[in-house]
C-alpha cells in the first residue's frame, strides 16, 4: 500500500494513476471526503487528512509500505515561509508517529541553498526536516514546472504574447508533471538506502522563446516571448493579484535565477524526462 498526497493536483494524480495501473494498492490522501470519490471508483483507498493535521495524517500514513508527500503552495498565507515551515513540522511529526519507513518527497531545484531562492527555501527546510526521520527517503528535486506557463497562456491566446521575467532566449531547466510523476513512482518502487537526492529536468532545457514557438504550433497563431525586467517582478506580481508575501518571495527567486542560485547541485548527474515540450504544453491550451 502506497499513501499518496496531492492526488487532486497534477503530480500526485500522475503518481496515484501510475501505481494503480501497475496493480499497486494506493491510499489517496484528500482534504475533503468528496474529493476522494473518484479515486474510490478507480480502486484506491481514501484517507481524509489535511497535511497539517498531525493526528489525521498519522492515521493516513500508518501501515503503508511507502508514502509520497509534498508541500503544496498556500498563496493566501500572510507569511508564506512561516506557514509552510509549520506545515513541514507537522508532517514530520506525523511521519515519526506513524512509523513510516520509506518516504518520497517532492523537493525543488536549488533546495541545497538555505536562503536567497524565494519560496524554494521551504524545500530546503523540508529536506532538513525529513532527512533523518525515516530509514529510506528520496528527495525529487524537480526543475521549474512546465505547467506554470498555464498562468500566461490566456495572454498568448488573446494577444499573441508570452510574458517572462528575464531574458527570453536563455534556456533553463523545466520539467512536466508527467515526468515528475514517473520519477516519484520509480523512487517509491525502488527504496533508497538512507537519504537520496534525485535532480530532475525535462527532456531538454528550453527558453521562453522555445515555449512561445511550441504554443504557436498548438494555438495555430504566432506567439512572441516578451521580456520583462527582473527588477519589476514584484510590482508585476502584485498587479497580477499575488499577496505581498508571495510576490516578494517570487521576486527573490527570479533574482536568484539571475545570480545563478536556482540551479542543480550536481548538474552532471541530472535525470532527464522523456516528455516533449509540445506534449507537456498541450493540456494547457
Amino acid at each position: 500500500m502506497f499513501a499518496i498526497a496531492g492526488v487532486t493536483g497534477h503530480t500526485g494524480a500522475v503518481v496515484a494513476e501510475t501505481l494503480l495501473s501497475k496493480g499497486q494498492k494506493v491510499r489517496a490522501i484528500v482534504r475533503r471526503a468528496e474529493k476522494g470519490a473518484e479515486w474510490k471508483k478507480r480502486g484506491a483507498e481514501v484517507a481524509v487528512a489535511d497535511l497539517g493535521d498531525v493526528a489525521a495524517l498519522t492515521r493516513a500514513l500508518t501501515g503503508v509500505t511507502a508514502a509520497f508527500l509534498l508541500s503544496p503552495p498556500n498563496p493566501a498565507a500572510a507569511d508564506f515561509l512561516a506557514d509552510r515551515t509549520a506545515l513541514i513540522g507537522n508532517m514530520a511529526k506525523a511521519v515519526t508517529a506513524s512509523g513510516l519507513k520509506r518516504l518520497v518527497f517532492l523537493s525543488s531545484v536549488a533546495a541545497q541553498h538555505p536562503a536567497g531562492t524565494g519560496p524554494i527555501v521551504t524545500a530546503h527546510r523540508a529536506e532538513q526536516a525529513f532527512r533523518a526521520l525515516v530509514p529510506s527517503v528520496t528527495f525529487v528535486r524537480a526543475a521549474s514546472f512546465l505547467e506554470n506557463w498555464g498562468s500566461v497562456v490566456p495572454a498568448a491566446k488573446a494577444q499573441g504574447v508570452l510574458p517572462h521575467f528575464g531574458p527570453v532566449d536563455v534556456r533553463f531547466p523545466q520539467v512536466s508533471t508527467k515526468d515528475i510523476g514517473a520519477a516519484v513512482v520509480h523512487a517509491l518502487l525502488t527504496p533508497a538506502d538512507g537519504a537520496k537526492v534525485v535532480e530532475l529536468a525535462g527532456k531538454e532545457d528550453w527558453s521562453a522563446q522555445d515555449v512561445a514557438a511550441a504554443l504557436s504550433t498548438l494555438l495555430g497563431r504566432a506567439v512572441q516571448a516578451v521580456s520583462a525586467p527582473v527588477e519589476g517582478a514584484k510590482a508585476g506580481l502584485l498587479q497580477a493579484g499575488l499577496p505581498e508575501s508571495m510576490a516578494t518571495l517570487y521576486a527573490e527567486m527570479y533574482a536568484g535565477m539571475g545570480k545563478g542560485l536556482v540551479t542543480f547541485e550536481r548538474p552532471g548527474a541530472v535525470t532527464r524526462g522523456v516528455t516533449s515540450l509540445v506534449d507537456a504544453l498541450r493540456p494547457l491550451v
